[in-house]
């Protein structure tokens, strides 16, 4: 059966996205936790869309030029493939550089790449080429975000997403803009010769679809951005009648004990584990600088005072920071994520437990990578951009674990009790 879609995540949270979107739009899909090779792809037989996920967000360009190529040819055999990176964009040319991943798919693919970031679902827009993203009520110009603009890694000084670019690339940008894509010539745009790249407004849904539809009939064969190119493309797959129009609706169960492991220091997530404490969750606070020196017994509190916390009241939280000005919020990045994931897999060993939240992007790609999980599959709605997701493993302690993967920024206060209660 021919894939419609194949896709690589640059972190984890980012990757049950697009699972999400794909689900919602009627694409039966599974993400892969690592490269598949014959015998995982065969698991899945009936599936129109293949995921990778991956964290070349926090990763350099000599890295990528080292894997990316590698992961890209494993996803070839779809119709479209698609780099996903975080609707917020945030990058730079040493670090997760999205311009270093197009120049590898370019290479690889071919043609004229396709650049979609805005995502109206996640209230992320992009008109005339600058990047705005939501904090709460307000939509802010990216470079003006109260914490993207700050991000610790790859803070967000550029809204100009062409400008953005040029720092990572030489590739160049034409820019399809809302003027030319509600005066019907934004396809234009790709018979630029000059371009290699043609980068989508998007404020709307109407906008997505404009763009999808051009992708479609451009045979375009490699894509980069945010869900808002899977929504694009599911909305052009609609309306050719490729796809059918009714998404499956799966309710979540409740759960009586979770967990939630966090290294995040976004004052979202800081805010939902004051609230979420407030409401019954056991604050665990980790020793960061004893994670990062690899100190073992460090963990194993961690793990113990987890376990106790799911004994007692059914709910904790680990977590290394709650927000911004902490201490110990500097970036740690993958030595912290590995930690974490370790302290989440002996914690789920022990305890049986069926559901657990990550929050952070690091945390969720190096973390979860410490379960054994082979794969993810689409469960339930929770959340735009936080879907509950299923493992898929050949450990049975994590096989069918249940997942939710979610980025620092999103969520409202309550999150935790919403993905304990299933949405």
């Amino acid at each position: 059966m021919t894939l419609r879609y194949a896709y690589y995540g640059d972190d984890f949270t980012g990757s049950t996205d697009v699972l999400e979107q794909l689900a919602e739009g009627g694409v039966p899909a599974v993400l892969f936790l690592r490269t598949p090779d014959t015998a995982l792809r065969a698991r899945f037989p009936d599936v129109r869309a293949i995921g990778l996920a991956g964290d070349s967000r926090s990763r350099s360009p000599e890295w990528m030029d080292g894997h990316l190529p590698a992961a890209l040819e494993a996803l070839s055999d779809g119709a479209l493939v698609h780099y996903k990176t975080c609707s917020t964009f945030d990058s730079s040319a040493r670090t997760g550089s999205i311009g270093r991943a197009m120049d590898i798919g370019l290479r690889r693919f071919g043609g004229k790449a396709a650049i979609l970031v805005g995502a109206p679902h996640l209230r992320r827009y992009v008109a005339f080429g600058n990047l705005f993203a939501a904090a709460g009520d307000t939509v802010y110009r990216i470079d003006r975000h109260p914490t993207m603009s700050r991000h610790p890694v790859t803070p967000m000084h550029e809204a100009d997403l062409v400008r953005h670019l040029a720092a990572q690339t030489a590739a160049r940008i034409a820019l399809a803009s809302l003027e030319a894509i509600h005066g019907g010539t934004a396809g234009r745009a790709f018979d630029d010769e000059d371009a290699d790249a043609i980068l989508f407004d998007g404020v709307t849904m109407n906008d997505l679809a404009i763009a999808g539809d051009i992708m479609l009939s451009r045979r375009v064969r490699f894509a980069v951005g945010s869900s808002g190119v899977t929504r694009a493309m599911v909305l052009a797959w609609r309306a050719v009648g490729a796809i059918d129009t009714e998404a499956p609706s799966r309710p979540a169960s409740t759960q009586d004990r979770m967990l939630v492991i966090s290294g995040s220091c976004s004052p979202v997530t800081g805010r939902q584990i004051a609230r979420g404490t407030a409401s019954g969750y056991v604050a665990i606070r980790a020793d960061v600088p004893a994670l990062l020196r690899g100190e073992a017994a460090e963990e194993d509190r961690l793990v113990r005072e987890a376990v106790t916390a799911l004994a007692e009241g059914g709910r904790g939280v680990v977590h290394s920071a709650e927000g911004p000005l902490d201490t110990n919020a500097a970036a740690a990045g993958e030595l912290l994520g590995i930690a974490l994931g370790r302290v989440a897999g002996s914690a789920v060993r022990q305890t049986g437990l069926r559901r657990i939240l990550f929050a952070g992007g690091d945390t969720s790609s190096h973390g979860v990578a410490q379960l054994g999980i082979d794969a993810l599959t689409w469960a339930a709605r929770i959340e735009p951009g936080a879907p509950l997701v299923r493992a898929h493993a050949s450990d049975p302690e994590i096989d069918g674990l249940e997942l939710v993967l979610k980025g620092g920024q999103m969520g409202g206060e309550d999150f935790f009790e919403t993905v304990r209660r299933g949405g």
